[in-house]
């Protein structure tokens, strides 16, 4: 399969599981008009419906909800399967061109910047995978941030948090490329807002 077919596959499931998550929090919002979750009771102590919500509503929200998030875990793993091929191939083909638009540092007429942080981990379906992001990459600027102004760890956090569901301009060189990504922090299937674990550049050869 070729990296152009793999890329048309998931596409479609892409735009599925963004379906789907709209889907979600509409009826998110009903149950936050009605002060409710997926778990209170919908009688009171004496088990009649309860008069503060509309129980109707609230419960055939609570059943789309179900339904949805496993279709949501499903096309997620779909997601995933067609993401691992993608690593895959490109592995294989080290020439194999990039789905972000890639930098020319020359043409750009800027210096590109120096790498501060190398990312080590990407998980499969997460917000930095969508973008493009891949273990390896030597990250030059990441939104605000670049290696003149940054500190610790924590301003990627401000970045990230004040940057929910925004696109984030990520700047990187992988291998002798400058790629562009651009980076939507947001919840998914997994933990935090991004699905990537960065660390320091002390002990990695630029």
């Amino acid at each position: 399969m070729k990296m152009e077919d793999a890329r048309a596959r998931l596409l479609p499931l892409m735009k599925e599981k963004d379906k789907i998550e709209a889907e979600l929090a509409e009826l998110k919002i009903i149950l936050d008009k009605n002060h409710v979750g997926m778990d209170e009771s919908l009688v009171d102590s004496e088990g009649y419906p309860r008069a503060d919500i509309d129980v109707y509503e609230v419960r055939h929200a609570r059943v789309k909800i179900i339904r949805l998030q496993n279709d949501h875990k499903a096309m997620m793993q779909r997601i995933e399967t067609g993401l691992v091929e993608m690593y895959s191939m490109a592995r294989q083909s080290p020439t194999s061109t990039s789905s972000s638009p890639r930098v020319d540092p020359v043409e750009d007429n800027s210096t590109p910047g120096e790498p501060f942080v190398q990312v080590n981990l990407v998980s499969p379906g997460s917000p930095a995978a969508l973008a493009g992001l891949c273990v390896d990459d030597l990250v030059i600027e990441f939104g605000s941030i670049n290696s003149q102004n940054f500190k610790s760890f924590k301003d990627f956090g401000e970045v990230v948090n004040h940057s929910l569901n925004k696109s984030v301009i990520v700047k990187v060189k992988r291998r002798n490329d400058y790629v562009v990504l651009t980076l939507v922090p947001k919840p998914w299937a997994g933990k935090g807002l991004l699905g990537c674990h960065i660390v320091p550049l002390e002990n990695v050869e630029r």
